[in-house]
């Protein structure tokens, strides 16, 4: 019997819904704790746990994540009215994953899993684009207010420490409608920034941030300048060392750009634009369970998750016995990449190989015609390609990853 690494620090586990926790239990049974010997801090993000809870249990999860700094979160549910119902719940409960970017005050980086045999839908694309995804303010933490009827709506700062306050007018209503207030802080647009630059410095690559500064004069603008003032005071003769450049354009410019290119930029986006691209980048390079997602926070803790939601409908087939086939990558590489970084924080070079070995046996098994329905659907047409149900794909990784390990 080989003899289990030994992981020196514990690992902060979350665990989620539906058919992404049923498929998140076959990878820590076959996957990782027959070669592992872990002390896993485990928080269940159940969203009937969350309500029992009061959603304490979320914040007691983002807390353990500070205290560790590595954590590891299955998908999740983010109630809407539908959710509600169906669940029984107190009330429509935040989204578990703003909490913690909240709290954690990170960036999340969205990096595709890339196989041989599946080629972008977009054909220029020839390398891959990270997404930086902003991970604080904006709509994950707003409030909003619906308007019942006519009345003036205002938006108004009230300085601390005395002094003029200020008030604009939002809109004069003369009916029914609705108003929202977002907000960012200086030090958190900054702190993004700073992860933006590191993280294509270490990835060796042009570092794009976009936003609408020309509609946005304060807001989005207060972005764009922070961006610049840092990279002019930190960071420009490093990347002109390193060959690699810094650009700012209008989003939509971005957008146009980035379909155009061959790939090979890492995309900074704020909180909003950075949701909606990243499913876009995931889905163009072949599937939204083919993309890695990293949070990191300035004051060095990572949390590593799947980029796509809990599947479901693949849940409900599952509930009447109906086979499914669906692609646990994503689950696999938030795994692997939380203890990568373990073993990297830790000195741990056994436990970096065995991450990297799982993401070898996962990717080799693609390639090597065995992949779930979704992944049939965009990959090159050969004729050893076969699908195979959830749990076959993992079974088949699982067979890779113990002969590498021999």
């Amino acid at each position: 019997m080989r003899e289990k690494i030994k992981v020196k620090t514990p690992v902060v586990e979350m665990d989620g819904d539906e058919m992404t926790r049923i498929m998140w239990k076959m990878i820590r049974d076959k996957l990782l704790l027959p070669f592992l010997d872990m002390d896993i801090k485990y928080y269940d993000l159940h969203i009937k746990n969350r309500d029992i809870t009061d959603d304490r249990v979320t914040v007691d999860a983002a807390n353990a994540i500070m205290e560790y700094g590595v954590g590891i979160k299955c998908a999740t549910i983010t109630p809407n009215a539908d959710r509600v119902k169906e669940y029984d719940l107190k009330e429509m409960w935040k989204s578990p994953n703003g909490t913690i970017r909240s709290m954690l005050d990170g960036t999340v980086f969205r990096k595709p899993i890339f196989v041989k045999n599946i080629k972008p839908s977009v054909s220029t694309w020839e390398k891959p684009i990270i997404i930086g995804r902003h991970a604080y303010g904006d709509v994950y933490d707003n409030v909003e207010i619906a308007v019942p009827g006519p009345g003036k709506a205002s938006i108004i700062f009230t300085p601390s420490g005395g002094g003029k306050t200020e008030e604009k007018t939002i809109h004069e209503f003369k009916g029914p409608g609705i108003i929202q207030g977002i907000h960012n802080t200086d030090e958190s647009m900054l702190n993004f920034a700073r992860a933006c630059f590191s993280f294509a410095l270490d990835q060796k690559t042009d570092l794009w941030f976009s936003d609408k500064d020309t509609i946005s004069k304060t807001y989005d603008a207060r972005f764009r300048d922070i961006f610049q003032r840092e990279y002019e005071e930190n960071w420009e003769t490093r990347f002109e060392d390193a060959g690699i450049e810094y650009f700012f354009t209008l989003i939509d410019d971005a957008v146009a750009r980035v379909i155009r290119s061959e790939g090979g930029m890492l995309w900074a986006l704020k909180n909003y634009d950075g949701d909606v691209m990243s499913d876009m980048i995931a889905t163009a390079y072949g599937s939204l369970a083919m993309m890695t997602s990293v949070l990191v926070s300035p004051n060095g803790c990572y949390e590593y998750e799947a980029a796509h939601g809990t599947v479901q409908k693949h849940y409900y087939k599952h509930l009447d016995n109906e086979e499914t086939s669906t692609n646990s990558m994503a689950l696999i590489f938030a795994w692997s990449g939380g203890l990568r970084k373990r073993g990297e924080l830790d000195g741990t070079d056994s436990l970096v190989a065995f991450a990297d070995k799982l993401d070898e046996a996962s990717v080799e098994t693609v390639e090597s015609g065995i992949m779930t329905g979704d992944l049939l659907l965009v990959a090159e047409k050969a004729t050893h390609n076969r699908k195979v149900n959830t749990t076959q794909f993992i079974d088949a990784i699982e067979k890779r990853l113990h002969e590498k390990l021999q």
